[in-house]
């Protein structure tokens, strides 16, 4: 049995300049949860195996001074400083190729802005106010790890340094002068939220947390702050996995147990960075004819999903994937919509005086 979570209509596709061609200068181009639905999030996200071959091809585009490439759960965006309009132009093309993604269905999903209006995109990411959890500050962090591996690979220099050094600071003092992070709600609370109203009390539920890196980490921590004791870890790297069991006062599982063993789990939180699912049919049918009549809940937070989405039609299995938590934290953020608007003008100011130094400069 699959969940009915409430449907929310995705805002339209747009360019954010007055078309959208490609111009020299600073640009970004991208797609993320705001244009493309998480069936096509996943084929566009670059796996870590993928990364380093990416930015080699996009080295070789001639014309192309400097670029940072941001790869999360819920955005591919690519911000660079071209010499030509006909380099911009090429990333799209050489990333649809690379992914083997159609071009038609990426210009229908894309987002693209050049000069100010892609200043004031980068604020607004790594601010939390382009998040699909309103004001989550994890963002800033992963916008730092671009730049960063960017750094390490030299592919900035004195435009971007400026930009995204200039985008960090801007966003410390909206996180300091606004209140978008009050009441703000994770994906961890709202997963463990919706275990409780499955299985009432987690005391006495077996939890399965599959994958052992940060995201992992942090749900288990919400489970344990809400009574949850039985954690077990498994990580496709058995030393990973230990290390984190041992954080949290859990057992660790080998990684090859896991569809033998999916059977002894309540809930299962599934964050690995697999290029496709490591839950199939098979396994939760299996692990269903064991349970009876026992609810398995499966919470996905992975991109590509880890659990094949027909285990949805599964009798008494519950499965919410990033989406559907997203959706039911944004009941949330209509309290916050004051700030946002505040957030967005101060940010309006900071990217207005950063073009007009860059403009001058470069």
């Amino acid at each position: 049995m699959s969940h009915d979570p409430t449907t929310t209509e995705r805002p339209p596709v747009r360019e954010m300049d007055a078309d959208g061609s490609h111009d020299a200068g600073f640009f970004f181009i991208g797609a993320n949860h705001h244009t493309a639905p998480l069936e096509l999030r996943e084929k566009l996200a670059l796996t870590e195996k993928k990364i380093p071959a990416f930015q080699a091809r996009l080295a070789a585009i001639s014309g192309l001074r400097e670029v940072v490439v941001l790869n999360t759960c819920n955005r591919v965006e690519i911000y660079g400083f071209a010499e030509t309009p006909a380099a911009a132009a090429r990333i799209e093309e050489d990333f649809c190729a690379f992914q083997d993604f159609p071009e038609h269905v990426f210009r229908d999903i894309r987002q693209h802005a050049t000069g100010r209006n892609a200043i004031q995109h980068l604020l607004e990411v790594a601010s939390g106010l382009n998040s699909q959890m309103l004001g989550e500050t994890e963002i800033l962090g992963q916008v730092k790890d671009a730049y960063a591996d960017a750094q390490a690979r030299r592919t900035t220099g004195p435009v971007l340094n400026r930009i995204f050094q200039k985008a960090f600071q801007y966003a410390k003092h909206v996180r300091t002068n606004t209140a978008i992070t009050a009441g703000q709600v994770s994906i961890a609370s709202v997963a463990v939220d919706l275990a409780q109203k499955i299985f009432g009390g987690l005391d006495r539920s077996r939890i399965l947390l599959v994958g052992a890196g940060e995201i992992s980490k942090k749900t288990a921590k919400a489970f344990q702050s809400r009574g949850a004791g039985a954690l077990t870890v498994s990580s496709r790297t058995l030393e990973r996995a230990m290390a984190l069991a041992r954080d949290l006062g859990a057992t660790a599982l080998p990684f090859e147990h896991v569809a033998a063993h999916l059977s002894d789990y309540d809930i299962v939180v599934c964050s690995t960075a697999a290029p496709g699912a490591v839950i199939t049919r098979a396994d939760a049918d299996a692990a269903m004819r064991k349970r009876r009549s026992q609810p398995l809940f499966f919470i996905d937070l992975a991109l590509p999903r880890d659990v094949e989405p027909s285990v949805a039609g599964i009798e008494n299995v519950f499965i919410y994937n990033l989406d559907d938590l997203a959706r039911i934290a944004e009941k949330n953020r209509a309290a916050r919509e004051g700030e946002v608007a505040r957030a967005r003008e101060i940010l309006r100011e900071k990217s207005a005086l950063l073009w007009t130094q860059i403009s001058a400069n470069a």
